[in-house]
């Protein structure tokens, strides 16, 4: 079983748009949990857009599922993710004012500062993945930082897949298994839905997790929640 991994970074959108506490994120992650969710995913920004470093610190304590923080590594935020202690820390190489992730490290050209974060973050029992693309030298370098998985970008397969579905999960299934053979856990994230979930999931080795937000909670304002959660989770089974 591959997990579903739920990002509940637009629920905290919907509420900082009208200020206030509805929706209420912490109990949305719970509501997650209980509907099947094997992850609840925040990505905090400096700005507090969607997720704020306060709700990272309401719902750890109270969701028993694996809790994944994505996010840029500033101090701030290596500070706060030392203090949170969640399952697993995802690393991304947003620029502060990104509207979302849009592409994987360059993993060469920052080897020492991430396996340096690698190294703080294993010494607290927090697995540590990198946002990666399907460069297979990419991927060599990340294992040599000492990272515990990688979270490929599924970005461009999404956008090929109405083309040429083929073609689109050609390289991740290679990424996937090199990954595998240097040692390193596999997740995925970006653009997936309801319609190109189950091609992936099905055809993708050795896959661990999915992190998926915008468009679940998408499909929740049509299908509810716990309808929605269910229908990604058959999409992975």
């Amino acid at each position: 079983m591959i997990n579903l991994s739920v990002n509940i970074n637009k629920v905290a959108t919907i509420r900082n748009a009208r200020g206030g506490e509805i929706p209420d994120v912490r109990q949305v992650a719970l509501d997650c949990e209980t509907f099947g969710a094997q992850g609840i995913t925040v990505h905090p920004r400096p700005d507090g857009r969607h997720i704020r470093y306060s709700d990272v610190f309401d719902i750890k304590p109270v969701i028993k599922t694996e809790f994944n923080i994505e996010g840029f590594p500033s101090d701030e935020f290596i500070d706060m993710v030392i203090k949170a202690r969640p399952t697993q820390v995802t690393l991304v190489p947003d620029a502060p004012e990104a509207l979302t992730s849009s592409a994987g490290w360059d993993v060469e050209s920052n080897a020492a500062r991430l396996s340096e974060i690698v190294e703080t973050f294993k010494d607290k029992s927090i697995r540590t993945s990198l946002f990666l693309e399907t460069d297979l030298h990419n991927i060599e370098a990340a294992a040599k930082t000492g990272a515990d998985r990688i979270e490929l970008y599924t970005g461009p397969y999404a956008e090929q897949y109405i083309s040429d579905r083929e073609a689109a999960i050609k390289p991740y299934i290679a990424a996937a298994e090199h990954a595998k053979h240097l040692g390193l856990g596999v997740n995925a994230g970006h653009d997936l839905t309801l319609g190109n979930l189950e091609f992936f999931a099905t055809r993708m080795p050795f896959l661990d997790e999915v992190s998926i937000g915008h468009a679940l909670i998408c499909d929740a304002l049509y299908y509810g929640l716990e309808a929605t959660i269910a229908k990604y989770l058959l999409c992975l089974k």
